[in-house]
């Protein structure tokens, strides 16, 4: 069982930066692959970036490579989505998201089996 708590969600200008982090409770944090979604009013929830269980391979949508950068810490139990360059379209709940099976099919929400509860991020144009 893992737990899973966003924060650092927030509103800032367009061309702004912000960073998410994401605690994990349990002890086997180091055992799954790593994931950021995002959702807006609506819509499914899309898929930002992924981590594999070391943090040594990383992911990407399309829509955020270059701006984006996941990044975990397995002595403190978090992950971490640096945003920079933000734009209106990034307005979305982000969530954090725990694979048991690394980062098989890393961008299918359906495999992965724990959420946390999601943070705002707004970005005004």
């Amino acid at each position: 069982q893992v737990q899973l708590v966003e924060s650092g969600g927030g509103l800032v200008q367009a061309g702004g930066s912000l960073r998410l982090s994401c605690a994990a409770s349990g002890r086997t944090f180091g055992s799954y692959g790593m994931g950021w979604f995002r959702q807006t009013l609506g819509k499914e929830r899309v898929f930002v970036a992924a981590a594999s269980e070391t943090g040594s391979v990383t992911v990407y949508a399309d829509s955020v490579k270059g701006r984006f950068t996941i990044s975990r810490d397995n002595t403190k139990n978090t992950i971490d989505l640096q945003m920079n360059s933000l734009k209106a379209e990034d307005t979305a709940v982000y969530y954090c998201a725990a694979n048991p099976r690394g980062l098989y099919f890393y961008s299918v929400s359906d495999n992965y089996d724990y959420w946390g509860q999601g943070t705002q991020v707004t970005v005004s144009s």
